[in-house]
């Protein structure tokens, strides 16, 4: 009678602990080519507003420092931006609110908040999504807090509020985020997702607000602080899975390599070389892990190096394209971080918009305060299933499947 007993609290043990991890699909936006190849033809100006927080190239010390959080006096800096909304293609659903209003958002680790559109607005790009209605929630609670965040030559703005979040059947409790009340510009009108959950660490967060999967791990509503990405391939229908709490063995190979976070902002781990074909570079570099971008970014003149010694040629619109033909037989390219070695073929950081074959290296001037860094989007995680682990700062890697 006790085995009976001692096998049924392990059963039961075993199915709470299961529980506890829980699995959000992944949508694919389903882009045109004509589409795809504007949202990478325009990917440098977003991926400078979400770094520096403009189009502008030159930076101050200070506006570096806030990158990871800091401003000039080494405070939390509160004008940290939100990810653009056409470079980012995976997305998935949540809800807001008591009963729960539906949002798409982009699962963005290069970002730190919840936002989505507001009734409040008026901005053309606001009537094209779902916007939250405040007055239909009972549990909502007015913060009221304003907000502006520079995008181009316009600002989107808005307030900050606090109601109860769905994550995967996960209920965040009084889960502070912003409703946008202005929003600029056409890649806001015709993203294909409502708004961004931010993944990154609080020293980033705008305002200072809690981070969703922060309240979530303070909350106890899973088991482990950790969180983990499957992307699916960039030309199929299927778009992936997002897990919180735990991993999927389901979606790798072998078993996590893990790397330590050298700067708690973004997802940053050390990158000691790179290779391609038989060439090695070394480097004392910093790779973020970004979900929220599309390709690999890295300083110009070392793109420029890359993109001629795979053949690739600009574009009218500046982009490096490549003839398709040559894919199969282009060099292998290898990311080092620390000592292990991430191999991606020329299938894996080219990418197919539509019979254009587009290089999946796109170079951007950064600060001299930030070292050397480079952005490592979709083209990397698409091979490769990453694990984000809050408890121990480090990220995880393994092979796809």
């Amino acid at each position: 009678m006790k085995t009976t007993f001692l096998v049924a609290g392990l059963l039961s043990l075993a199915v709470a602990s299961q529980a506890e991890m829980t699995r959000i699909q992944l949508k694919k936006a389903d882009l045109t080519p004509a589409e795809t190849l504007q949202a990478y033809a325009e990917t440098g100006s977003y991926m400078a507003q979400k770094y520096f927080g403009s189009r502008s190239r030159k930076m101050k010390a200070d506006q570096a420092n806030q990158i990871f959080g800091l401003d000039a006096q080494g405070k939390p800096s509160y004008g940290v931006p939100l990810s653009n909304y056409m470079n980012a293609q995976y997305y998935g659903d949540i809800a807001i609110g008591s009963p729960p209003q539906t949002f798409s958002v982009v699962f963005d680790t290069g970002s730190s908040n919840l936002w989505v559109p507001s009734t409040h607005c008026n901005s053309i790009a606001c009537f094209l999504h779902r916007r939250f209605d405040s007055n239909k929630s009972s549990t909502f609670k007015a913060n009221g807090t304003e907000f502006g965040i520079q995008y181009g030559s316009g600002s989107l703005e808005g307030i900050i509020s606090n109601d109860n979040v769905e994550i995967g059947g996960i209920v965040i409790k009084s889960q502070d985020f912003g409703e946008s009340v202005k929003e600029p510009g056409l890649a806001f009108a015709f993203g294909k997702f409502d708004g961004i959950l931010g993944l990154g660490y609080d020293t980033i967060s705008a305002l200072s607000v809690v981070p969703p999967f922060y309240s979530i791990v303070n909350q106890n509503l899973v088991d482990e602080p950790v969180f983990a990405f499957y992307l699916g391939e960039a030309e199929g229908s299927i778009g992936g899975q997002m897990t919180l709490g735990g991993v999927d063995t389901n979606h790798f190979e072998g078993e996590l390599e893990w790397h330590d976070v050298r700067r708690k902002g973004y997802w940053e781990i050390n990158m000691k070389k790179i290779r391609l074909g038989d060439e090695t570079v070394e480097l004392d570099a910093g790779a973020v892990i970004d979900t929220g971008s599309s390709l690999i970014v890295l300083e110009t003149s070392l793109s420029d190096m890359i993109n001629k010694q795979i053949g690739a040629v600009k574009n009218y619109s500046g982009q490096y394209t490549v003839d398709c033909a040559t894919v199969p037989n282009l060099p292998e390219f290898a990311f080092y971080f620390n000592k292990k070695e991430y191999t991606l073929q020329g299938s894996d950081y080219i990418l197919n918009a539509g019979g254009n074959c587009i290089s999946g290296f796109m170079g951007m001037d950064f600060p001299e305060q930030l070292g050397n860094l480079w952005i490592v989007g979709d083209v990397f995680l698409r091979k490769y299933y990453s694990v984000y682990d809050l408890g121990n700062d480090r990220v995880g890697f393994a092979l796809a499947k």
